[in-house]
C-alpha cells in the first residue's frame, strides 16, 4: 500500500490531465484553435513571459535573505537555476519541484536539505498570504457577484453547515492533536510546529522589508503576467480586472491539481471568462495560448537550468 500512494501522486494529477484536455479540445475545433493562436498578438504574450521570468528572477533572489541569517551566502545564479529546475521538475511529478529545489542547493551550496528544504516551505507560505489577499480583493471588488454565484450553485444554508461542520472539525483535529501522544501526531505536531516557526522566521530576518516588498513584486508581476496576456486576443479587450482576479485564481488552482495545470488551466479560464459573459472559444483559446507559452518558457530555461548547473560548478563537482 505504500508503495502504490507515491505511484497514485503520480498518475491520478497526469491522468486528470489528459481527461482535462481531451474534454478541452473537445469543445472547441483544432482549426478554431490553431486560428486564435495564428491571430494572437505576441507582442503582449511576450510581455507576459518577460514578467514571469521577472516574477522568477525575484523569487530567486528573495531567497536569498532567507538563508542569510542561517550562515550561508549561495550564488544568485544558482538559485534562479534551482527555481526554473524546480518548475520544471513539477511537470513530471506534482511538487517534487521543491525537493529538487532543496536538493539541487545541497549539491551545489553545501546547503543541509531539511534547512533549505524548510526556507522554501516559509517561501510558500509568504506566497500563500498573498494568494489569500489577492481573493480578499476580488471578494472585496465581486461579493456580490460572487455570493450570487454560488447562492445559484448551492443553498445558502448548506454553505453555512458546510462551514460549520468544517470548522467544528478543524478543532476537534487541532485538540486531537494537542492531547495524543502516538509517534504520527507527535511528528505531525512536529511539522506544523516548523510551519508555524518558518512564517514567523520571516519577520525576524535582517531585510524583511526586502523580503516582503520581492513577495508584493512577485505576484504583482504573475497578476501582470496574467492580466496582460488578455490583451493578446480582441475578444477578450472589454475584460474587467474582476474576471482577471478570479481567472488567475481559478488557474493558480488549477496548477495544483495536475502536473503543471495541463488540461486544468484552459479550462478554469472558461469557467471564470464565461462567468462574466466573455465568449467561451476566446476564453479557452486565451488560457491555451498563455499556458503554452508559460510552459514553453519553463522547458526552455528549466532545461538549460538543468544542463548548465553542473557546468557552472564544475569546480566544485570537480573536486
Amino acid at each position: 500500500m505504500s508503495k502504490s500512494k507515491p505511484i497514485l501522486k503520480v498518475i491520478l494529477p497526469l491522468l486528470l490531465g489528459v481527461v482535462l484536455v481531451w474534454y478541452s479540445l473537445s469543445q472547441i475545433s483544432l482549426p478554431t484553435l490553431f486560428q486564435y493562436f495564428k491571430d494572437a498578438n505576441y507582442t503582449w504574450v511576450i510581455l507576459g513571459l518577460c514578467f514571469g521570468v521577472l516574477s522568477h528572477l525575484s523569487r530567486a533572489y528573495r531567497w536569498l535573505f532567507m538563508v542569510e541569517p542561517l550562515g550561508y551566502q549561495p550564488k544568485f545564479l544558482n538559485s534562479f537555476m534551482a527555481v526554473y529546475s524546480a518548475y520544471l521538475i513539477n511537470f513530471t511529478i506534482p511538487r517534487a519541484g521543491e525537493i529538487a529545489r532543496a536538493s539541487i542547493l545541497m549539491n551545489y551550496e553545501d546547503i543541509p536539505f531539511d534547512r533549505g528544504f524548510g526556507t522554501i516551505v516559509a517561501e510558500r507560505i509568504a506566497d500563500t498570504i498573498m494568494l489569500l489577499l489577492i481573493i480578499a480583493l476580488a471578494l472585496f471588488l465581486e461579493f456580490e457577484f460572487i455570493y450570487n454565484f454560488f447562492a445559484e450553485k448551492f443553498n445558502p444554508l448548506t454553505l453555512v453547515m458546510g462551514i460549520l461542520i468544517l470548522a467544528f472539525i478543524v478543532i476537534i483535529f487541532f485538540l486531537f492533536l494537542k492531547k495524543s501522544k502516538s509517534k504520527f501526531t507527535l511528528k505531525l505536531k512536529g511539522f506544523v510546529s516548523g510551519l508555524i516557526e518558518g512564517a514567523l522566521s520571516i519577520f525576524k530576518m535582517k531585510k524583511k522589508w526586502a523580503f516582503i516588498f520581492h513577495t508584493i513584486f512577485i505576484w504583482v508581476m504573475y497578476v501582470s503576467m496574467f492580466y496582460v496576456t488578455t490583451f493578446a486576443l480582441p475578444e477578450l479587450s472589454n475584460i474587467s480586472m474582476a474576471a482577471v482576479l478570479i481567472g488567475f485564481i481559478l488557474a493558480s488552482f488549477s496548477i495544483a491539481a495536475t502536473n503543471g495545470g495541463i488540461g486544468s488551466f484552459p479550462e478554469s479560464i472558461v469557467i471564470a471568462f464565461t462567468s462574466f459573459n466573455m465568449l467561451e472559444d476566446p476564453s479557452r483559446a486565451f488560457g491555451w495560448i498563455m499556458w503554452s507559452t508559460q510552459t514553453l518558457g519553463i522547458i526552455i530555461i528549466g532545461g538549460i537550468s538543468l544542463i548548465y548547473l553542473p557546468i557552472y560548478n564544475r569546480k566544485k563537482t570537480d573536486i
